[in-house]
């Protein structure tokens, strides 16, 4: 691994200022350009983007039939527990954290992040970890899933356990150092001239991201440092053969893992309020609402985490606590929502697929949103409890809430960080086979989980067969949906049409500097002239000044 010189000095010739390029190498080294790790991040999560899909396409296949007949029991525990990791911990997660890295100091004028060293060592925490994990696989990977509850994570696979423990650490800290630098630089690092209300919403939502990961995981770490005695030194923290109590876990598992929902779904909350003003040449409806409920989302998902607990012996008061308070997280997320369908209506919109998938993302939000607000009452979650159902609401949110974000993220500043633009036929493919093959994947777990067939077990009654196989067929839709995104990407990289600096007309700061970014960002100090979403408003020029039209139709055309 090499160490890259941050060269920032900017040459003169004939009169035009010539600035040092990035080589490809720079990727592959201990950059601290906010940008190339940003990069890094991503490429670094589609990664094990991959390699968890190849591992749910296993447990499809295996799902397609009632008997264990394509890989046994304990190979799909482990099959189960790795994907789920891999999914949360080391694809959705850091391609949050690789946006935010990319976009927060374009966004609000700044040079880079407030500690570019700390930024560096977070993302390179990210691929020992997952390597790490991965090798588990070589000596019997854990087989107890993503929650690995005692007594069960102390009795099967214990060398895989131990690592999946050390794993969990090593991206717990990177995460915790990036919320550090997320904070620190929204915080301090703002240009002058951009107050809090006038920083873009993808800004307010890593702020609310950032709060959740330095209250949670901690927690998280705390309880696997116990769990990792019990597991090595033979305590009894959490074993109940020497008296430890499992449910303490499982109160400290969910205080990190209901926020850490959050802490993947929010980042593109904050992308969505971005794509969708351009896309539909709209402002925003309810700035201040969008932001705010951010907020209050961080704060009211640090107070329902004992809803996952409803079926272990949770007290009478306590479930009704926990189910009012997890019925009011739908206030502020339905503002969202209702914010976004209004941003929409009447909007001029430019069906590419950056809105598609914006308009994905709204409508399977929408579903998992709403079997949220089912699963949250008690009589209800205990009679779909470890069934199907939880799986199926659990991909409508994650899936629904990130990945369709992911994409949409991915489409709309594909320009701004490779300097091309993509092909919106391939795009558009890739939308429509990932929606179809989403849908038919996972909404008829609604139905098997309400028949009453259980999650996580390679064999099943056959009388769910069917419907199994129609689960099946909809993930290989799926499946297939990633390659035209991998052609489209490599592609746009050799063929696309190059992009200018704000292909988009977009408003936001990112887009005022050349695509790609030069190392410093921006050739001159940025210039806000105008709030983040004021698309489609009424102006009159004083003086012969030039409109905001005008202003952006110049910025647009530069570059190309």
């Amino acid at each position: 691994m090499s160490t890259t010189a941050e060269a920032n000095t900017t040459a003169t010739e004939n009169g035009q200022s010539v600035h040092p390029q990035r080589k490809w190498q720079d990727y592959f080294g201990f950059s601290t350009d906010h940008k190339v790790i940003g990069i890094q991040y991503l490429v670094t999560a589609f990664f094990f983007y991959f390699i968890g899909g190849a591992l749910a396409e296993v447990m499809r296949t295996e799902l397609s039939t009632p008997d264990p007949d394509f890989v046994q029991p304990e190979f799909y525990n482990q099959l189960l527990t790795m994907h789920g990791t891999i999914m949360l911990f080391l694809w959705i997660i850091p391609a949050g954290a690789g946006f935010a890295n990319y976009l927060i100091p374009l966004m609000i004028g700044a040079e880079d992040m407030a500690f570019p060293r700390l930024n560096a060592v977070a993302f390179w925490m990210i691929p020992p970890a997952g390597i790490l994990l991965m090798s588990s696989f070589y000596n019997g990977a854990p087989q107890a899933g993503w929650t690995s509850y005692p007594p069960l994570s102390l009795v099967s696979g214990k060398s895989g356990e131990e690592i999946w423990i050390l794993s969990l650490l090593l991206l717990g800290a990177s995460s915790i150092f990036g919320a550090i630098n997320f904070l620190t630089t929204i915080l301090l690092m703002r240009m002058p001239e951009m107050d809090i209300h006038s920083m873009p919403l993808f800004c307010w939502s890593m702020l609310a991201t950032s709060g959740l990961i330095l209250l949670g995981t901690p927690v998280l770490a705390a309880a696997l440092i116990l769990l990792s005695f019990d597991l090595i030194a033979g305590t009894a923290f959490f074993n109940p053969s020497g008296g430890g109590d499992p449910i303490v876990y499982q109160h400290m598992f969910w205080f990190y893992s209901h926020p850490a929902v959050y802490i993947m779904i929010l980042p593109f909350f904050g992308v969505i309020s971005e794509v969708l003003p351009v896309h539909a040449r709209k402002p925003i409806f309810g700035y201040r609402a969008i932001a705010y409920s951010s907020l209050a989302i961080s704060f009211l998902g640090l107070i329902v985490w004992a809803h996952h607990m409803f079926s272990s012996g949770t007290p009478g008061w306590l479930r009704m606590f926990f189910m009012a308070t997890t019925m009011i997280i739908a206030v502020p997320t339905g503002i969202k929502v209702f914010s976004w369908c209004a941003t929409l209506w009447g909007g001029k919109l430019d069906l590419n697929s950056a809105l598609l998938f914006g308009v994905g993302f709204l409508s399977s939000f929408l579903i998992g949103g709403l079997s949220g607000v089912m699963v949250a009452s008690v009589p209800f979650d205990i009679h779909v409890h470890d069934t199907y159902f939880i799986v199926a609401h659990f991909h409508y949110v994650l899936f629904g809430g990130s990945v369709f974000g992911l994409f949409a993220a991915v489409y709309h500043w594909f320009p701004k960080m490779t300097g091309r633009m993509v092909n919106e036929t391939w795009g558009r493919l890739h939308f429509a086979m990932t929606f179809i093959g989403f849908n038919i994947t996972f909404l008829p777990m609604h139905q098997l989980g309400l028949q009453g067939m259980n999650r996580r077990i390679a064999l099943y009654d056959p009388q769910f067969q069917t419907l199994n196989m129609v689960c099946t067929i909809g993930s290989y839709i799926l499946a297939l949906s990633t390659f035209p995104f991998i052609i489209n990407v490599v592609w746009s990289l050799l063929k696309g049409k190059k992009a200018s600096r704000n292909p988009w007309r977009a408003l936001t700061l990112e887009w005022q500097t050349s695509s790609p970014p030069i190392i410093e960002n921006f050739e001159e100090e940025p210039v806000l002239w105008a709030g983040p979403y004021e698309y489609g408003i009424d102006e009159e020029s004083i003086d012969g000044d030039e409109d905001l039209d005008e202003m952006l139709a110049a910025v647009s055309s530069e570059g190309q």
